[in-house]
Order: C-alpha cells, then sequence, then structure tokens
C-alpha cells in the first residue's frame, strides 16, 4: 500500500491489454507581464550608497548585456582620479542608482497619488527602466568625449550621450531579443533625451510630469542629479548635507507638473549650489582639466588612424569604445602614434601642461563674452625671449551656473504651500534670501603652457590679454615668480 503503481504494467500482469497512458506536458512558465513581478523574480545588488537594489526581471536582462557590462569600465568622473584618488566609480553603479531613486519617486508618487494620476505598473516600470539605461550612450571618460574631443575632430557637432543611448538601447532590444513593447520602448526613449530635447516631452499629453523624474528638462530637479551629487560627494571626500529623500517625499503633482513644498526652497538651492561646487572643485579642477587638455590631444592625434570619431555614429560600434582605448593606443604598432603615446606617457609621469593662471569674466562681460582660444594668447604677446605658437598653449574656458545660465533656478519650479494647498507659484530672486549669490553664474578662463620652460611667456601674454579686453588683469593675482623661473 502506498507504492507506486503503473497502470500499464498492472493491466499486463492481470492478462489486459496495455492501457495508453496520455502524458500532459507540463505548461510552460508563465511569463511575467510588463511592470509586473513579484520577490521571487528579483535580484538583490548591493550598492555603498543606496544599500540593497532590487532589478526586476526586465531590468536584469538589460544588465546582463554586454552594451551595459560596458558601463563597468566607463569611470563616472573619467581622469578625475588622478587628482582625486577616490573618484574611481563608474556609470555603472551609478545606473542602477538611478534606477532605484527612480522607483522610489514613484513609489511615492503612486502612494499619495496614485488613484488621482492614474500611475501604473507600466509607468513604475517605465521610469525605472529610463533611469536605468539613462547613461549607456556616454563615451570614453564620460563628459570628456562629448564636450572636448568631438568638437576638435568635428566642429560644430552636435552629438549628444542621450541620444546615442536611444539609438544604443533600439540596438541592445534587437540584437538580444529582449521583449519589449514598442510603445513602451519608444518612451523611455523620450525620458532619456528629455533634458536634451524639451520639445520631446513638451508634446506629450497624458502624464507630462513623468519625464521629469530621471532627466528633466523643465527645471532640472531629477534622481540623476540626486545620485551622482551624492555619489562623487563621497567619492571626493566633499562635504555635503543635501538631502534628496526630503524632496522625494514632498514632491506632488499639481496641473501635470512636480511641485514641492514651499519650506523645502532651501533644500532645493542647495541641491544646485552643491552641483556648482562639484564643478568648480572637482569636475574642472586646475590639474583635473590639465589631464584632460593632453589626453584630448592624444586622442585627436590617434583619431586619424583609429578613426575614433567614426565609432560615434553606429551604436553597433560605439559600445565596443571605453576608458581601456588609452591603452589602445599605447600598444599599437604604428608609427604614425608616437606623438599621441608620448602625450599618454607624461600624464603616466604626471608631467602635465603647466598651469599658468586663469581669471573670472567680469559680470558686466558675461553676456557678450567669447571662448578664449590659443591664437588669442599668442596674439597678445608683445615682447618676450619665446616666440609663442598656437600649439605651445592649451586655454580652458569653464562655465558654472546652476542649471539656468544667469537665472535663478528656483524661477522656473514650482512651489505650495501645504498639501491641502491647490495653489502653485514660484519663487522669485527677492524672496528666496539675501545671503544667496546675486548672480548664478561664473566664467573662468584657464591657461596651460604644454611647455615647461613656457611658463613665463604664456603667462605675460595671459596678462596681456586681460589688459587689452578688460583694461586691468582680472586675475586673482600674478602668477608667482618662482613658478615663472622654476622651469627656465
Amino acid at each position: 500500500m502506498g507504492e507506486y503503481c503503473d497502470p500499464a504494467a498492472a493491466a499486463v500482469a492481470e492478462g489486459e491489454q496495455p492501457v495508453a497512458v496520455a502524458v500532459l506536458p507540463l505548461p510552460p512558465a508563465a511569463r511575467y507581464q510588463y511592470g509586473d513581478y513579484d520577490r521571487c523574480s528579483t535580484k538583490q545588488v548591493f550598492d555603498n550608497l543606496h544599500g540593497n537594489i532590487s532589478l526586476d526581471p526586465l531590468a536584469r536582462e538589460f544588465v546582463d548585456t554586454e552594451e551595459f557590462q560596458r558601463l563597468r569600465d566607463l569611470k563616472q568622473l573619467g581622469l578625475t582620479y588622478l587628482v582625486f584618488p577616490g573618484a574611481v566609480h563608474t556609470r555603472f553603479e551609478h545606473s542602477l542608482g538611478v534606477y532605484r531613486l527612480a522607483g522610489e519617486a514613484m513609489n511615492n508618487l503612486q502612494k499619495y497619488q496614485g488613484n488621482e494620476l492614474g500611475i501604473d505598473r507600466i509607468d513604475v516600470q517605465t521610469v525605472k527602466l529610463a533611469g536605468l539605461l539613462h547613461d549607456i550612450g556616454h563615451g570614453p571618460f564620460s563628459h570628456l568625449f562629448e564636450h572636448e574631443f568631438l568638437p576638435c575632430v568635428n566642429p560644430g557637432s552636435t552629438w549628444s550621450h542621450e541620444h546615442m543611448s536611444a539609438l544604443l538601447l533600439d540596438s541592445i532590444v534587437d540584437k538580444h531579443s529582449i521583449d519589449i513593447e514598442p510603445d513602451y520602448l519608444k518612451v523611455i526613449k523620450e525620458m532619456i533625451v528629455a533634458s536634451s530635447d524639451v520639445s520631446t516631452a513638451e508634446g506629450v499629453k497624458e502624464k507630462r510630469f513623468l519625464y521629469d523624474i530621471v532627466a528633466n528638462g523643465r527645471n532640472g530637479i531629477d534622481v540623476d542629479k540626486f545620485d551622482y551629487i551624492d555619489r562623487d560627494c563621497r567619492a571626493c571626500g566633499i562635504g555635503s548635507n543635501f538631502q534628496h529623500w526630503r524632496l522625494l517625499e514632498g514632491m506632488r503633482v499639481m496641473g501635470d507638473e512636480i511641485c514641492y513644498p514651499a519650506k523645502d526652497y532651501l533644500s532645493i538651492h542647495k541641491l544646485f549650489t552643491t552641483r556648482a561646487d562639484l564643478h568648480r572643485t572637482v569636475y574642472t579642477h586646475a590639474k583635473v582639466k590639465a589631464v584632460e587638455l593632453m589626453l584630448v590631444d592624444a586622442l585627436v592625434e590617434a583619431n586619424e588612424y583609429l578613426g575614433i570619431s567614426l565609432h560615434a555614429d553606429d551604436p553597433e560600434d560605439f559600445w565596443k569604445l571605453d576608458d581601456t582605448i588609452v591603452k589602445s593606443i599605447e600598444t599599437a604598432p604604428n608609427d604614425e602614434l608616437k606623438k599621441a603615446k608620448e602625450i599618454i606617457q607624461r600624464i603616466r609621469r604626471r608631467e602635465l601642461y603647466k598651469f599658468c593662471n586663469q581669471y573670472s569674466v567680469p559680470k558686466d562681460k558675461l553676456d557678450h563674452f567669447k571662448n578664449i582660444t590659443a591664437q588669442d594668447i599668442v596674439c597678445s604677446q608683445i615682447t618676450s625671449k619665446v616666440l609663442l605658437k598656437e600649439e605651445d598653449v592649451a586655454v580652458s574656458n569653464v562655465k558654472i551656473d546652476l542649471t539656468r545660465g544667469k537665472d535663478n533656478p528656483l524661477e522656473s519650479i514650482k512651489f505650495f504651500k501645504d498639501f491641502g494647498c491647490e495653489e502653485k507659484f514660484p519663487i522669485t530672486d527677492e524672496r528666496v534670501s539675501h545671503l544667496l549669490p546675486v548672480c548664478n553664474q561664473d566664467r573662468i578662463v584657464r591657461v596651460y603652457a604644454k611647455k615647461p620652460d613656457l611658463v613665463e611667456a604664456v603667462s605675460e601674454a595671459f596678462e596681456n590679454l586681460q589688459l587689452r579686453m578688460y583694461g586691468e588683469k582680472t586675475q586673482v593675482h600674478d602668477t608667482p615668480t618662482k613658478k615663472k623661473r622654476r622651469f627656465n
């Protein structure tokens, strides 16, 4: 009793004809619908900033592709780690962090206004995937490739990592046969390019607010900034008391626009000022820019033979580019790459372009300022022992603002008095605080000598340029005499 009994075998034993037993196939594993999954299907990833991050099945499909894994070889801050040794984090963990924060933002909106706004699982999944995939289109050394290298080899280039992310996303879906509805994919791509192409989001008729969560072209408050500000500050040892959770918890949709409690206006201003501080002290640090200028020169030299810029037009080729391109240049057998290799070796030996001096453009000149070039410096040389050439000088034009140029970013953000109030309003300059800066933009011009023995000549030409343009030297102080003479 209790033993297994085979009906066919039993029939034979009793002298009867064998009974045909139909074996029914097991039902195929049920595939989760878009945005619908349970705990058993998620995968936990631990992040040192946000803790555990739960990846849903569809997100895992994207993460496991070679195109997404490439982000492990793209440092978030490019070459900044050569000055700030802790800045070795990558686009990979940043993308996971934005995915997590996008989910938190959607969960909060769904909890408090889900029925009112009609937020469903499809909306939540779409915004989270936009956060996960928003940076897959970055090139080697992140913004250096887009803002420094490509304009040198393709003047007037309109290439952007946001649009490459959209192109690469199409390629990933096709190549890896990822099951996602074309309509959902289209919305994800629109959300990714929303910050660089505001007209895309402006044309949306329903749930326009969803396009402001990952990449906000309307007022600049988005979870992308929440993550990279916290992550970069921690990595570089820069103090920050900005609290993104406060904004995530207080956000509220009014008239298809995300608004914030009026009491949090200083916290929001702190978001933008912390970002500006990072730009001034980390991203555009004088030594960081010196290294970047050198690497750009090396990439430009190598481009003619390696066709680096050509890969930027084809997502199938582009995803193969990452920070390891430097090693590719160093190990290439081409004699034509000799100059590029020499520049890279100088970087490794810390024989950087020599920083001579800098000045901030006067406030009354900001509106009509044009970037200073090496030619401007050379043409300003009056008398010197050495005759400068354009290839002897490197210039860095730095622009730092609060995301809205000279305008106060708070004026483009809508606030509400309390959660029982239906009125939204901006906060104008005069109502913010008299302790906050009057000007919200800064332009800094830095000049470098590519050879140590040219520091004095370049510094003098740079001072003459200021006298010619502004009638006075606007730099904080003259280049120290000791620094001028050190290499002569």
